[in-house]
């Protein structure tokens, strides 16, 4: 498993202290991007798979922590908040959610808007290739 980004990266991308947990956060959302965003795009790596160009590298790595500080932003880097009861009843109240409960429609689940824009960066277009579909590799 690749981590793509540093605690002293998420403090440069925060501007301030990074979260005591930030190994862990970084990690996460490292292995998030990686199943969901990197796992179908095309870039050049290293012999130990990380991307072997530079710019690539610091928009991966800026991608991560931009997950990492939206996981900050919603309170919530697993999904747990989301999930829930369907319905509760406390004598006479009686309280309901129409939203799936299982926590994957979190927010936490979902990737940071920040995430795109760190991947689209127009210097990078000829060296990610983002939505890469390719059979035989």
């Amino acid at each position: 498993m690749h981590t793509y980004a540093t605690a002293a990266d998420l403090a440069a991308y925060l501007g301030t202290d990074p979260p005591e947990d930030a190994e862990r956060l970084l990690a996460a959302a490292s292995r998030m991007l990686d199943a969901r965003v990197l796992a179908y795009c095309r870039y050049d790596v290293d012999t130990a798979g990380m991307p072997a160009d530079p710019d690539v590298a610091t928009a991966i790595g800026r991608a991560v922590c931009a997950q990492a500080a939206w996981w900050g932003e919603v309170g919530d880097s697993t999904g747990a908040a989301g999930a829930g009861y369907g319905s509760v009843s406390i004598g006479s109240v009686n309280l309901g959610r129409s939203a799936s409960v299982s926590g994957d429609d979190s927010a936490a689940r979902q990737l940071a808007p920040q995430v795109g824009d760190e991947l689209r960066a127009p210097h990078l277009h000829d060296k990610l290739l983002i939505g890469a579909v390719a059979v035989g590799w």
